[in-house]
């Protein structure tokens, strides 16, 4: 009796049976014919995997009960869910077939060491509880598997012993709880990326194709020549092999490319010529010096002409008023703070009005003269180099901005610095006196997430800008640059270190200085050698006429209250362009992309931009608040940056808590 069942329910189990036999043709005597076929779906994976990577039958999986899986060889479960897979040594012959193991989502540690599968590995993001994988000794190739990247639990990586080609991703120094990282005897080539996780213990690339410096990091420096063995390009200390004295790029004086070329070819003409020939360079160099020399001596003697003059004329009428304030510089420097190079004392002026403007004014037009067409270094920054040698050096241009061009330049001692080419017609409205004060001021700024600002320069309407070079590229990049359009968001633990990086040093600016940004973008926040989020042109923005800035990279980043208008920026207008610098990260999309959303709708946004990434929900919706926060339209709703950086303190000590916890 069958209690009433429609008659095609009656052959459901069989059905069931006929079709895991044709999906699993080697498991079909495993079933008693009683048995419950509805499998667990860790079971199913499991099963699905050994029918792609176990051509030999070597694994002896027989389900006989529901929770037999558990039982398998290499199987170690908790609470029914697979948390450990150990299958190293058992001789499997295929490949890793994808949304097999992947759909383990509460797996702690793969271990596929020593077999004989081959092809690439695929998309392992979805095992985000994983702390160990082992992938080593197989016949794996491709390009190093990018879903790595997104295990931000991994704690022990081993790919040692395949045939891994391409780079060794610079991601892979996010993965901060690393202690064990062995990528040896691969085909990795490129630069090996600046490893400094605290953790890391264990650490091998030897038996690559790695080229460059290796990175002088304090844990890299840890590890002796063995872990670095073998790859005939690498150089550096550690190895005690000194490293080239400039690169390929730079040895071919008859190759152009727009992208390697002298700096300046003179204080007073164009950044950037066609590269010299040899034959020329020491005739070029010769008049250069002498055009430069002749320069300082000229203005050398204007000043003391003028001061002659002026003492002449204060010497034959003593009782004439001292200079009319009218005749001073009128410049456009905002008034956010007063710097101590500016000698202007009411009370000074009222007790002895000419001396206070007599004698500064003398001594800082001598100041001025000695600066102009001079490379002026910053406040205790050590002249390593001269102008001389900084026009001779070789540029690679890294990119346009709204005010102005950068390049990295190599300079002849092999000191990589940065500088920045400002645009002269959008920069004409700020006085040289004005430049000068400006450049004072930023260039006493020091913070670890600020990039220092070394020297400046400026001659006839030529201004350089030099920054101390950050070698892992921009943030932008980083998000956009080499991520294909349906690439994952960075982890939202990257997100929140990059976010805390940048709040620093914002709060800093703000309140150390009462300077202001003023044009926070992606694209200005570099990462520097220990992949820490660095700030760069910090600002610039006020140099340069705000009616003349039509940069489309830098509109989507502007506060409501800045756009066309001519109201100036503000801290405020800081802490709004934050918030949309951290919902780019948050979503992986340029504020370009952003649609236009109430704040209760943001959010949901977030979570759809970042798919099935719901691991952590609480914190991912902290951080989306506090965007929500910065970006709200009134400049006096926004909170003040070393508010924004307390509550993303905030959200870091509660995933400490939380990982202490687990």
């Amino acid at each position: 009796m069958h209690l009433g069942l429609p008659r095609s329910l009656l052959f459901l189990p069989l059905l069931l049976s006929l079709t895991a036999a044709v999906a699993f043709p080697s498991l079909t005597t495993s079933f008693p014919p009683t048995s419950n076929v509805f499998l667990p779906s860790d079971a199913v994976s499991l099963l699905s995997f050994k029918s792609k990577a176990d051509l030999d039958n070597k694994l002896l999986y027989a389900l006989n009960e529901r929770f037999d899986y558990c039982q398998w060889q290499g199987v170690k479960c908790a609470q029914g869910r697979v948390v450990r897979l150990a299958l190293q040594d058992f001789g499997l012959r295929g490949v890793f077939p994808p949304d097999t193991l992947t759909r383990l989502d509460q797996l702690r540690v793969l271990s596929l060491n020593n077999n004989s599968l081959s092809g690439p590995v695929p998309d392992l993001s979805g095992l985000f509880n994983l702390k160990s994988l082992f992938l080593g000794r197989n016949f794996f190739y491709g390009a190093f598997p990018p879903s790595i990247l997104f295990l931000h639990r991994l704690r022990t990586l081993d790919l040692s012993y395949d045939n891994f080609s391409g780079p060794i991703p610079v991601g892979l120094t996010y993965l901060d709880r690393l202690n064990s990282l062995r990528l040896e005897s691969n085909r990795f080539n490129g630069t090996l990326p600046p490893f400094n996780q605290s953790f890391l213990l264990i650490f091998n690339v030897s038996g690559n194709n790695l080229t460059g410096p290796i990175p002088a990091t304090p844990t890299l420096s840890r590890f002796g020549t063995n872990s670095f063995l073998w790859n005939s390009g690498l150089c550096g200390e550690i190895l005690d092999k000194a490293c080239s004295s400039r690169t390929p790029f730079f040895d071919s004086p008859n190759t152009t490319s727009p992208t390697s070329q002298p700096l300046v070819q003179s204080a007073s003409q164009g950044l950037i010529v066609s590269p010299p020939s040899s034959k020329k360079h020491k005739k070029t160099g010769l008049i250069l010096g002498v055009s430069i020399g002749v320069s300082i001596m000229v203005a050398a003697l204007l000043c003391l002409l003028a001061i002659s003059r002026t003492n002449r004329t204060s010497s034959k009428s003593p009782s004439k008023p001292a200079m009319s304030t009218t005749d001073d510089v009128v410049d456009t420097y905002p008034t956010y703070p007063t710097y101590p190079t500016i000698s202007t004392s009411k009370t000074e002026v009222r007790e002895d009005n000419e001396l206070v403007i007599s004698k500064p004014k003398t001594i800082e037009v001598v100041q001025r003269a000695q600066r102009s067409g001079n490379l002026v270094f910053c406040f205790g920054e050590a002249q390593l180099y001269s102008l001389e040698q900084l026009m001779r050096a070789s540029a690679e241009l890294l990119g346009r901005g709204s005010i102005g061009t950068t390049y990295k330049a190599v300079l002849d001692n092999q000191l990589i610095v940065t500088v920045k080419r400002l645009d002269a017609g959008k920069t004409a409205v700020t006085s040289s006196e004005a430049f000068e004060r400006h450049m004072e001021a930023t260039g006493g700024l020091r913070h670890p997430n600020l990039v220092p600002l070394r020297a400046y320069f400026q001659a006839k309407g030529e201004r350089l800008v030099i920054y101390e070079y950050q070698p892992n590229g921009s943030l932008y990049n980083l998000i956009h640059g080499s991520r294909s359009a349906r690439a994952k968001p960075l982890h939202w633990t990257s997100c929140l270190k990059i976010a805390e990086d940048v709040a620093q040093g914002l709060a800093y600016i703000h309140q150390a200085s009462r300077l202001i940004h003023g044009n926070l973008k992606s694209s200005n926040v570099l990462l520097g050698a220990d992949f820490e989020a660095c700030l760069t042109d910090f600002g610039l923005a006020i140099l340069a006429d705000s009616s003349a800035n039509d940069d489309p990279d830098s509109a989507g980043y502007k506060a409501p209250e800045t756009r066309k208008s001519s109201r100036r920026a503000t801290s405020k207008s800081d802490v709004y362009s934050f918030g949309i610098l951290l919902l780019e990260l948050l979503t992986g999309k340029h504020p370009s992309q952003h649609p236009f959303l109430v704040p209760t709708e943001v959010p949901n946004w977030v979570r759809a931009m970042r798919e099935d990434d719901a691991g952590e929900d609480n914190q991912l919706g902290m951080l989306t608040e506090v965007a929500s926060i910065c970006g709200l339209t009134s400049p006096e709703q926004r909170p003040a940056m070393w508010q924004v950086l307390k509550m993303i303190h905030e959200i870091k000590e509660s995933v400490t808590r939380d990982d202490k916890s687990f």
